[in-house]
């Protein structure tokens, strides 16, 4: 089995947010006694630094007990430092990068691993993804904009050249919602992290992207948030208004399945509605492991969906 959607936190990126705390504001908190420490990043982007985040021994255990056999790992959101000066962003990608292409190179094929880019840089960000797949990683893992900035936007037309020459794998991933409506009952995760993730894809899909980038393989976390199960209104939409269907070539159902999409969504029947609307090679296994909201065991559907994935990411 596989999972597509795991996160991990080596050695040398802990080094060096201890080294440059300061300038990442890095603080190390005890919240409760029975859990690790929280490490928070300027303030804003908390979370349990629990061991299997940053024991490989406790990361690699816990998947073998799970009956996973190969492992797509990814840096964590907290740590795309997009908020930071570009130097900073560069250096942290860089260092993640090399760690993690160390660990695939150490883990006998049960590893593989996507990086991590300064996003606010589209010309520094090609040349990091550029540097990462030439050590052996497999794209990369990115947030689903910047502000008012979407993917879509000409900002990120260098990026989206260097990374449809390299064929690589984008794994779109939010970080949580500062949508100021849902400061409450952990709304910036529960419905928040999928809501950007809608709207990052739908603009994705609508933008056309992939006819203009067909060598990118783009991946959803969290089944692609609401997207799915709103396709219809997107067609419906396709139907009606000239400004939906600019940029397409078919109706937006059809380019629903040009994507991929991992199974973390804890719910049968709506994992089920996802292969049903895309198709079992679109929908790889994932987890979301280690954090608090993790499916685990990831939940393969098949294996046709690694295998799609993978066709031209694998070196």
């Amino acid at each position: 089995m596989h999972d597509f959607h795991t996160h991990f936190i080596p050695t040398e990126v802990l080094g060096w947010i201890k080294d440059n705390k300061k300038s990442v504001n890095a603080q190390w908190v005890k919240k409760e006694d029975n859990k690790e420490e929280f490490l928070t990043i300027n303030q804003k982007w908390g979370f349990e630094l629990k061991k299997s985040f940053i024991d490989l021994d406790v990361y690699k255990a816990d998947q073998e007990k799970a009956g996973v056999t190969h492992s797509l790992v990814s840096p964590i959101p907290q740590l795309f430092l997009y908020d930071f000066p570009l130097e900073i962003s560069t250096e942290m990608s860089r260092v993640y990068n090399q760690s993690l292409a160390n660990l695939v190179r150490e883990s006998n094929g049960k590893m593989s691993a996507l990086g991590t880019i300064p996003l606010t840089n589209p010309l520094k960000a090609a040349e990091i993804l550029r540097e990462a797949m030439n050590l052996g990683l497999k794209g990369a893992i990115i947030g689903p904009g910047l502000g008012q900035q979407m993917l879509s936007d000409s900002f990120f037309q260098p990026f989206f050249e260097e990374a449809d020459k390299l064929k690589a794998i984008l794994f779109i991933h939010p970080l949580l919602s500062e949508d100021p409506r849902l400061k409450r009952r952990m709304m910036p995760n529960l419905i928040g992290v999928p809501w950007e993730t809608t709207v990052c894809a739908t603009d994705l899909l609508l933008s056309g992207i992939v006819d203009k980038y067909p060598n990118v393989k783009i991946l959803f976390a969290h089944g692609g948030g609401l997207l799915p199960y709103q396709i219809g209104r997107l067609d419906k939409g396709y139907e009606k208004w000239d400004l939906v269907a600019a940029n397409l070539q078919a109706p937006p159902s059809e380019y629903l399945k040009r994507f991929w999409y991992d199974t973390v969504l804890w719910n049968p029947s709506s994992l089920e509605f996802l292969v049903k609307m895309v198709g079992e090679d679109r929908v790889v296994a994932g987890s979301d492991y280690p954090f608090d909201l993790c499916v685990w065991p990831p939940q393969e559907i098949s294996d046709k969906g690694a295998q799609s994935l993978l066709e031209f990411a694998v070196k």
